[in-house]
Formats: structure tokens, sequence, C-alpha cells
């Protein structure tokens, strides 16, 4: 059994999020992909919360918002969710850990608000409310502001450690996952991950379980990039096969993304695309302007920081006057330097040019550091590693970022984030919008949402979907200059539009915001001291719950335990409900803690926790590194009066009215251990941070003065503690030009409609695009996959093509019939088993019999067992012909039909001779290449790959292994004359055939 359920990303107009469920045979259910889109509405992870108590596993594809947007926002609100394994690459560990910190740090919106439930009701889901009630229009804080006040956003420690909590794994390494505490057993499945392209890291992943093979490949890309290599589909980076590989094709289930199947692929491929980007840059600083370019801040940012990096260089050793010189290449993000720090870890993760770059460096570097000073290479751009940037600078700091733009010089602005709602983005275009000259060069499109619970039919938009609405009508004319290849690039012209939207900020809390959010922390203060007690139970008893449900086969008896599963979720969720009217059923064997007088409970037909007196085991207070200890409490008597002395004289030193963090010292002038460790942390991050950005500064040669005081100027105003969100309205003059070069990286029409049919699934599941180019993909791939089939498109054989809505459960299990028979004894002793690897294999030829109904009437047979003597006579019997049934014993009957299966015994003696000549023997394994390399040269024979994956042995024989399996040997030619070297010739060509057989299973008819 195979269903799929997309939460998130199908026939979608406007949200790119992705969210969706894969259910297996037995329970088993995955979850692929935590994504959210800009407007961080928590009710888009309403349906989610309601799986998180029978998920298995989590699976991430790419580190993009859309895909990981929601992860630490699930692992902070929902309890459960950080008890359920998760697996993605190293690249979209990393590199998701610095997009959320930085999308929390600039996005306020990001945090969510403080749910009214929690207020009015005690321990309500914090999902269960939305802030959709607050009017944009209104900007002051009245008596209803509660849903205006936004929750603590995660730290940076937090985001860490949440992301700690993701197990990594490597490219095309099956792995095993282990299955959450309330997961049934997942039965053999075995994940493998693939490179998707687009993002670095990107997967593709293939699940087996059982009989299902199912491929989930969303936002891939098969065209190589300068940094992102193409998909694995015809076996990764510099592969020139014509054949999808083996693991990838003819899956039961494809689940495929249709986004970018409506666009046509660039003629000119990525050397086109890169040139059109110059030849916009080039266009905009002739005039002295300023370009920018809003992108995401982990992702596709590397392509383009990159490609930008390369082309400064390029016109660093051009002689002649470019136009680049004339403007500054910078990188603006609060997260830059550790993006671009981890990005020159994962080299390996990247295209193989990237890998040769960097070797190249390395080597230049290493020969130059002999003869003369490196420096004087490096202004050359020569011996400078891939993202060892030169020309470009890390700007992370607002104050600093305001200062460029308003000096007036040209320049090129890459900014996240690429919806300019938050990020360094939005603040560049506040500061670029004037400008007759300044250029708005978008690298993906960027749609609107649209809330259809509203009457009114209303949108609510980010800055950046209004700009490309913009771009898209083409209101006030386009601008059309001519190219470096003699093209024509359009530049679409604002016309001084006025673009107006509901800006957001922190502000904070009032006198009476602050009562309200310190009921707030009551509550959940009350809930965690509940949990403490009663989470763990609970925890067991739905473990509990879900194997009775794995092991049971009543479907009444599985829709009863996965009630006890749900209502676990909602007892945890309101566990501080427990005194408010739950009945003595409700609190179950908990009921002899919580009632009072209550000293016997029936445990009779009771499983699990129910059977045991409740025991709640004292926890201890601990960190990641164990149990907390702290020094304070083993000082001595005279070490104790010095840090009391020592504390005395700094508050002596402080300046009238200066004030200490709530956090800094505790009681008897002593810090605590956790808020010193949350204020290491913090200064660990501001001192790398200022480490990083000196290094860069001073690395591009400016002067080491003039980087120290940047990195000390104060930036925004900060606050600390509880904070409220601010509405206000805000307009502004757009006179920039508006221009789009495609940087998405993702899968366009032609490579769609040319892979799938290479691929040819089975089930083709089509999702995360707009409902017009899934509804077109489907049509076009059903002609596809019928020609490639060559049968009728209503054959039963014709692949299955679905295109699910939100929500939609669709059953995509492979179509498959098996039956259940039992061998004979006769038949078992002649089977004779060979071993390939871990497998046995065995042919057989018999012939199946109808099943045996006992027909004794002593003891044994009423009991459901022949006699003796009936067995014998039906395994030596060569009829088929059933004995007849008794029908006195009604009950031995009906019991031994629920269990009766088909017989398969051996062949009769006159049907024998007739089938043997009809067998053939099978070949059954697979043998590669390197252990049969090993293999001949332990025999004393050479043996050495040559190209294009040929063996060759003692330089006569060629062995070869096709895309198919298939093992192809081939021999020089030798006379029949008395020649040594022919005579060993053919000598290894028989050592050589004899170790491929013993290295599979030949496999004949009995």
């Amino acid at each position: 059994m195979f269903t799929f359920t997309p939460l998130l990303g199908a026939q979608s107009s406007a949200s790119k999020a992705s969210q969706s469920i894969l259910e297996l045979d037995g329970g088993v259910k995955i979850l692929v992909d935590v994504g959210w889109d800009d407007t961080f509405d928590p009710l888009d992870l309403v349906e989610l919360e309601k799986h998180i108590p029978t998920l298995s596993l989590i699976l991430l594809t790419h580190a993009t918002p859309s895909h990981i947007g929601a992860y630490v926002h699930c692992c902070k609100t929902f309890p459960l969710f950080t008890q359920i394994p998760v697996y993605a690459t190293s690249p979209v560990i990393a590199l998701g850990r610095t997009l959320l910190q930085e999308l929390y740090a600039s996005a306020p919106l990001a945090a969510t608000f403080l749910p009214k439930a929690s207020i009015s009701e005690p321990g309500a889901s914090t999902s269960a409310a939305s802030a959709a009630s607050v009017t944009e229009e209104d900007g002051n804080a009245g008596p209803t502001s509660a849903g205006r006040i936004l929750l603590p956003p995660p730290t940076t420690e937090e985001i860490a450690r949440y992301f700690s909590l993701i197990q990594p794994l490597k490219y095309s390494q099956p792995h095993q996952p282990i299955p959450s505490p309330f997961s049934p057993p997942l039965n053999g499945l075995t994940l493998t991950a693939y490179n998707a392209g687009h993002t670095v890291g990107g997967t593709i992943w293939h699940i087996q379980h059982g009989m299902e093979s199912i491929v989930y490949a969303v936002d891939w890309n098969q065209a190589r990039e300068s940094v992102v290599a193409g998909a694995a589909w015809f076996g990764g980076s510099g592969a020139s096969g014509t054949e999808v590989i083996e693991q990838l094709r003819k899956p039961t289930a494809l689940i495929c993304s249709t986004r970018g199947g409506d666009k046509f692929a660039l003629s000119g491929g990525r050397k086109k695309r890169d040139e059109m980007l110059l030849d916009m840059i080039r266009s905009t600083l002739v005039k002295g302007g300023t370009i920018l370019i809003p992108t995401d801040t982990s992702a596709r940012v590397l392509e383009l920081a990159y490609a930008l990096e390369h082309a400064w260089r390029d016109a660093a050793r051009d002689t002649q006057d470019d136009v680049l010189k004339r403007g500054g290449l910078y990188l603006a993000g609060r997260r830059a330097n550790t993006t671009m720090r981890l990005a020159r870890s994962m080299l390996e993760w990247m295209d193989e040019s990237i890998v040769r770059e960097f070797e190249a460096a390395e080597a230049a570097d290493t020969n130059n550091q002999a003869s003369h000073d490196p420096r004087q290479n490096k202004a050359d751009g020569k011996g400078l590693g891939p993202f060892t940037f030169k020309h470009l600078k890390i700007v992370e700091r607002k104050k600093k970022l305001e200062k460029l733009l308003s000096d007036g010089t040209p320049k090129v602005i890459l900014a996240s984030d690429s919806s300019l709602d938050w990020g360094f983005a939005k603040e560049s275009l506040r500061l670029l919008a004037g400008g007759e000259n300044n250029l708005f060069l978008l690298t993906e499109p960027l749609n609107y949402r649209k809330y259809s619970d509203k009457t009114d039919e209303t949108y609510r938009r980010t800055l950046g979907s209004m700009i490309w609405q913009w771009y898209e009508e083409r209101q006030d004319g386009v601008a059309l200059e001519k190219g470096s290849d003699g093209e024509m690039l359009e530049q679409v012209h604002s016309g001084g539009r006025e673009l107006s939207w509901t800006d957001v900020h922190r502000a904070p809390l009032e006198s009476g915001d602050q009562l309200l959010y310190q009921q707030y922390l009551a509550t959940k203060r009350q809930f965690q001291d509940t949990a403490q007690t009663r989470g763990h139970e609970n925890l067991d008893t739905a473990a509990d719950a879900l194997d009775d449900r794995s092991s049971s086969t009543s479907e009444d008896s599985e829709t009863e335990q996965q009630g006890r599963v749900l209502n676990f979720s909602t007892s945890l969720a309101h566990a501080n409900r427990n005194k408010l009217g739950l009945t003595d059923e409700d609190l179950g064997v908990n009921v002899l803690l919580r009632r009072k007088n209550v000293f016997d409970y029936d445990v009779r037909g009771k499983k699990g926790r129910e059977r045991m007196f409740p025991y709640v085991a004292p926890r201890k207070k601990g960190d990641e590194y164990g149990e907390i200890i702290r020094p304070e409490e083993y000082l001595r008597a005279e070490e104790r009066e010095e840090i009391d002395m020592q504390q005395r004289r700094t508050e002596s030193q402080l300046k009238l009215g200066q004030k200490r963090r709530w956090d800094e010292t505790g009681s008897g002038g002593r810090q605590t251990s956790a808020g010193k460790r949350h204020q290491d942390g913090d200064n660990a991050d501001k001192k790398e941070a200022e480490m990083l950005d000196n290094f860069s500064l001073t690395e591009d040669g400016e002067d080491a003065d003039e980087a120290a005081a940047s990195a000390n100027e104060p930036d925004e105003q900060a606050f600390e503690g509880p904070a409220k969100a601010i509405y206000e309205r805000a307009t502004l003059t757009i006179n920039a030009r508006l221009a789009f070069v495609d940087f998405t990286g993702i899968h366009d029409k032609r490579s769609l409609e040319m892979l799938i049919p290479l691929i040819q699934p089975r089930k083709l599941i089509l999702v995360g695009g707009m409902k017009e180019e899934t509804m077109a993909l489907a049509a076009e791939c059903e002609k596809l996959l019928v020609a490639k089939a060559g049968v009728d498109a209503s054959s039963a054989t014709a692949a299955v093509i679905f295109t699910p809505m939100n929500k939609e459960i669709i059953d995509a299990s492979v179509d498959t019939s098996a039956w259940m028979v039992k061998l004979s004894n006769n038949l078992v002793r002649r089977l004779k088993w060979q071993h390939v690897r871990s497998l046995g294999v065995v042919t057989l030829t018999g012939q199946l019999k109808g099943p045996v109904i006992p027909t004794s009437t002593d003891e044994e047979s009423i009991e459901g067992t022949p006699s003796k003597k009936q067995k014998l006579a039906d395994e030596t019997s060569e009829t088929a012909t059933p004995a007849p049934a008794d029908p006195k014993p009604a009950a031995a009957t009906v019991d031994n039909k629920a269990d009766a299966h088909p017989i398969l015994d051996i062949l009769p003696a006159n049907m024998a001779s007739g089938t043997r000549s009809m067998t053939r023997p099978l070949h059954v394994g697979d043998l590669r290449l390197a252990d049969l390399r090993k293999i001949m040269q332990g025999a004393g024979h050479t043996a050495e790959f040559r190209g294009e994956g040929t063996l060759l042995i003692d330089g006569m024989v060629a062995v070869r292994k096709s895309g198919t399996g298939r093992i192809e040997v081939e021999a020089a030619a030798y006379s029949s004359g008395p020649n040594a070297a022919l005579a060993q010739g053919a000598g290894s060509f028989l050592a050589v055939k004899r170790k491929i057989y013993e290295g599979l299973a030949v496999v004949a008819g009995h």
C-alpha cells in the first residue's frame, strides 16, 4: 500500500511551500519537506500538526524557505516533532541553519503571534489560533492587541541545536533509517539520496519499501551550472549516458514537481544566461546607476556570487577599459560571511569544475610561495580559490549598507531576500527606488498569494510579487538596448508609479501588553511542569498503542488505536486541563495518582503501561554534555569572599543610572549557568562575525583600522525581551527600471518531456506547480509515456498520472497480485539452494494442488490438525483431487479453512520428462567489475581499468558491463598452433569466464 497526500504546494497559484506525506504499508508515514512561504502563516501548518503523532521519519530536499522554512518553528512549537528522525545531506543542514538564522533575525513575522487561545484557555495549541484578525491599516495597540504580541523567536543556539538533530547522509549510499518512538516497524525501508541539482546538496530521494520503489524529485535541474552539478538521472556530473541509471529507472511511483513546466530553455544555456546578466549590469553601470539583485541567502546566491566574482576577475585582467571596473560588487546579508565560509568547506558537493579550480589554485599558490610574494599573483586573480573573493565585498550590517548606497557611486548589490519582504534587499529597495538610472534585476518569478477565505477576494502580496506584476504588465513601456551578442535587452520602465504596502517592525511591549505576555509565560510554565510528570507516560502509551496497531489484523482495533494516538496528541496539548473535567476513562491508569481515595484499577485486557502501576521518575536537569554542574555550589569560603569583593568593586565602578542585563548576574552576584551559556554563545557569535568581517575587509585590500572601526559601529537600535508587531502603511515612488534574468536553476519543459519517458514510471504524481502548468504537463506526459511504451492509452499497462490538490489523498500502490502456497516435504528435500552474496536463489518446477481439508473424526482432527495417516496419504498422492469434507465437525472445518493454502508438490514421473526440456538455465546476481579485478589479481593475473568502464585482463581479455547489467567478455583472436602466448590468452579467457560464473548463481529447473 502506498498513499500520497500533498499538504502544501500542489496546484498552488502562488505559494511555493512544499510539504508531502507518504504513507507506506504497515502504517509507515514519511514527511518530505517542511516548507513555508513568505507570509509565515501558522494556519498553513495546522494540517501538518495532525500528522505529527504518527510520523515515522522526515526527509529534507533543499536548503530553501519553500522546503525547510518551517522546520525550526515545528521543533519549537510541537513537542513531538524533535523526537522524529530527520535525514538530509550535509550542505542542506549547514546552509539551512544559516538561512533560518538570518530569517528569524530579519523577518519579525517569522516568530508568529502569541495565540489568543493560550490566554483565554490555558494549554491550547499555538497553531490553533491565527493572527488573521489583525488589521493591517490599524497600527495602534489597543485592547485587542493580544494578536499583535510576537512569540519569542528561536535563538541562534536553539536553531543550531535543532539542526544538530538532523542525521547527514551522502549521495548514492543506501541507508536503513531508525523510526520514531511512536512509529510502527519500518520493515526494511531503505533511503538513498541522489543529487538533484538546483542547490548545493539538493536531493532526489529514492525510497524502497517492499515492492514499492518511489522516487521523490522536486525542484531538480538536469543542466550543469557553474557551481551546482546536474541531477543524477544519468549518473551525476560528467556522465554521458543515454539511459537513466538503474536505481532511478522504472519506479512504481515518480513524484515530480511541475514548477517551470511551461517555460522553454534559453538558447545557449548557462553561457548565454551569464552573458545576459552581465550585459544588463554593463548597461546600467555606463549610466552611473546601481543594480539591486534580490536573491536568497544560502542556496542560489552561491551561483550568482561565483558568476559575478569571476566576471570581475576577467575584467581586471583585461587591458581594455571594461565597464565592470567602474562599479563595486557587494553581497549584503546578516549571515553572508558564514554562508561563504561554509561554501569553501563543501567543494566536494559541487560541480567537478569547482574542484579542479580549487586544486589549480592550490598548486599555483604553492609554486608562487617558493618564488615570490603570492600577494602579487593574487592581484591578478590567479591562485584564488573559487569562493575566495577578491572583488566581492561582504556587508553584514545595516548601517554600513546605508552608507554604501548613499555615496552615489555605481555598484552591484546582491541582497537577501528574493521576496523583498525582509532582509537587506528591502532596505536597498527603499534607497535605490528613486534613481532613474538604477535597475532592479529579478532572478526568479515571484507570484502573489490569494486568500480564498476572504469574501472580497483580496490579495496579500509581498514587495517582490508587486514588482513582478509590474514587470509582466509593462504598463509604462519597455526600453530596448543592444547586448554584446547583438540581441536586444528588455528593461521595463516603472514610470514613477507608487508602491504601497504594509510595513511590519518590532516594538517593545507596553504595560497592558506586558500583563498578557506574563499570563502567557505562566500558562506555558504550567504546561511544561505538567508535561514533565505526565508526558513520558503518554509517550510510552502512544508507542504501545502503535505497536499494538501494527500487530493487529482487525479494522476495528486499528481504528481504535489510531484514535488513541490522536487523543494522545490532543491530551498533550491540553495537559493543563486534567483537573477541568477529565473522566476516569480519560485518565486511564493515571487515575491512581490523579484521583483521591482511588486505590484499585482493573488491568484485565489492558496492554502496555496500562498494566503497570504509574511511576514518574524524577528528571535531572542537563544539557547536551550531561547533568548540569554548578561550580559556584562547590566554592570554598575564601573563594566565595573573593568573588563577592570583586562584585562589590565592579558595582562601585558603575556609573549612575547604568543598568545590567537581567541575565547578567544571579543571586549573590553570581551569574547563572543558563544565562552564562546564553551570553557566551552570543559573545562567541559576535566575535566570530567581527573576525570574519575584518578578515574579508582586510583581504580585499582595505585598511585594517577602517575595518575595525566599521566593525565597532553600532547597528540599528535593538532591544531585548518580548516585542509586538507594529503595522505601518508605507509608500514608495519607483523610478528605477525592472529587468529579469532567469537564475532559478529549475527544470524546463524540454527536460521534463525528455526525462519522464526515459524514467518510465508506473505511476506519475505531479505536484509543486500552478494548476495550468500541472494540467498541461499531465496531458503531454500521457502522450509521451504511451508512445514510449507502445500501448494504447486505455490499456491497463499504460502509466497512470495523478494531479492531486492540497490535502487530497491518492492511492498510488503498485498493481500486484500475490498468493501464498505451501511446499510439500518431498519438494523441499529436492531444492538445491545457491547463495549470491546474502541471498539464496533456487528455481523449481512443481504441480499446484488444492488445499487439503481434514476428514478424520478423531479428537486430533476435530482440533484442526489432520492425522498422521492423512498427511502421508496427501504427500504421496499424485492427483489433485481433494478428499471429501466431513460435515460433522463444523467448527474444525471453519478453523482449517482460514489457514488452508494450496500445496506445491513434485511433478509426477510422466510429466517431469516433458517439462525438463522446456526449462533453461538462468544466471542470477550482479557482478561488480571492481570485485572481478581483485579476484583476478589474487589469482595471479594482471587486471586494470581502461576508458569507459572496461576491465582489461592480461592485455587480451576485455570485460564490460552494459547499462542494463549485462556482462560482455571479449578476447583477442588466437590460432590453434603451439604458441605459449596465445595459449596463455586462451587460458585467461577461460579463467575469466570461470570467475564470472562463480560470482553468479546458475539455476535450472528440477
